[in-house]
């Protein structure tokens, strides 16, 4: 497909190129910058879709409000992120899609840096990139690149844990339907679920530039759900496992467990390190269930069957005599 941007789409009778999806919910304060992101494309062959989630603030008085007709509001009951994702991917016509949610951004180099790494892979699926986030505390914003994955261990590196943010790729339409879109019994991990699907069944190419911006603004966000993240990572693994019994039995018992209880069981040690003893305490719990652990990592976690008091006591105790 030609890259030529001397003439600006839509024309008549021609269809965007790239399809991207954005769910709203109640996101009104952010749409004029994230919607700007896009707009400020040097790409401009693009639908935007945007997807109002049952907002109760003035989200899709804003998107009607748009005159380019590029931008397509559409309106449902509030059914989550993953539904409305799935919506709007039902209406998308682009050869390529992309996510982006309603409070974050792009480079305005983004869709055109993403469509010519495609285009120069035939048989690839999915294109990934840089990013940064923005908004975190202590100096935690620096950007990032990530490795070149697609190597003979990629969908081990893969399945260890989520290697960009939903908004950092630009992945084929049709790999994604194949795949079945988003999960909707996923309320954290849904996109790392769908990047196994999609990224298993063909190649995937790295742009080694930040282009995608990830801002935080609050605790409310999905990542700022430290328990239910753990556990929802957890649950993706096991129904990609499921569905991929070829790639559980490549990897081989132990090193499932490794990767699915033994990273859960880091994650618990983290927020135990911090004393945000309630998350630690329940990630533990879950891992005993599974029976993972030595005996060492048996001993910080059999006090989680404790009372929360006697527990928090127990660690105090711990802390007093270094």
């Amino acid at each position: 497909m030609a890259t030529d941007e001397s003439t600006a789409w839509p024309m008549p009778g021609r269809t965007p190129c790239v399809s991207i999806v954005m769910p709203c919910f109640n996101a009104a304060s952010h749409l004029a910058t994230s919607v700007g992101s896009v707009l400020a494309q040097t790409f401009t062959q693009w639908e935007l879709i945007a997807v109002d989630d049952g907002s109760t603030d003035g989200t899709l008085a804003w998107l009607r409000a748009q005159t380019d007709p590029r931008i397509r509001p559409l309106s449902q009951r509030n059914g989550g992120v993953s539904r409305a994702r799935n919506a709007g991917l039902a209406l998308a016509r682009g050869q390529w899609v992309a996510f982006l949610d309603a409070d974050d951004t792009w480079a305005p180099r983004f869709l055109q840096t993403m469509v010519l790494a495609l285009q120069s892979k035939p048989n690839a699926v999915l294109a990934y990139c840089g990013w940064q986030n923005v908004g975190l505390p202590g100096g935690r914003g620096a950007p990032f690149v990530p490795p070149d994955l697609e190597t003979p261990d990629k969908m081990e590196a893969l399945f260890a844990s989520c290697r960009w943010p939903i908004h950092a790729a630009l992945t084929s339409r049709a790999a994604v339907v194949r795949a079945g879109g988003f999960d909707v019994g996923l309320k954290n991990s849904e996109d790392y679920a769908l990047w196994l699907r999609v990224c298993g069944a063909g190649e995937i190419v790295r742009v080694p530039e930040v282009l995608a911006y990830y801002h935080f603004h609050g605790s409310n966000q999905a990542s700022g759900q430290a328990l239910r993240a753990a556990l929802q990572h957890l649950a993706a693994q096991e129904r990609f496992l499921a569905e991929r019994p070829d790639f559980a039995r490549q990897l081989g018992a132990r090193r499932v467990r490794q990767l699915t209880l033994g990273a859960l069981l880091s994650r618990g040690y983290e927020h135990y390190w911090k004393r945000d003893l309630p998350t630690a305490r329940a990630i533990f719990r879950t891992v005993m269930r599974r029976g993972y652990g030595s005996l060492k990592d048996w001993a910080y976690m059999l006090p989680s069957l404790l009372p929360e008091w006697a527990h928090g006591r127990l660690v105090a105790l711990r802390d007093e005599r270094g």
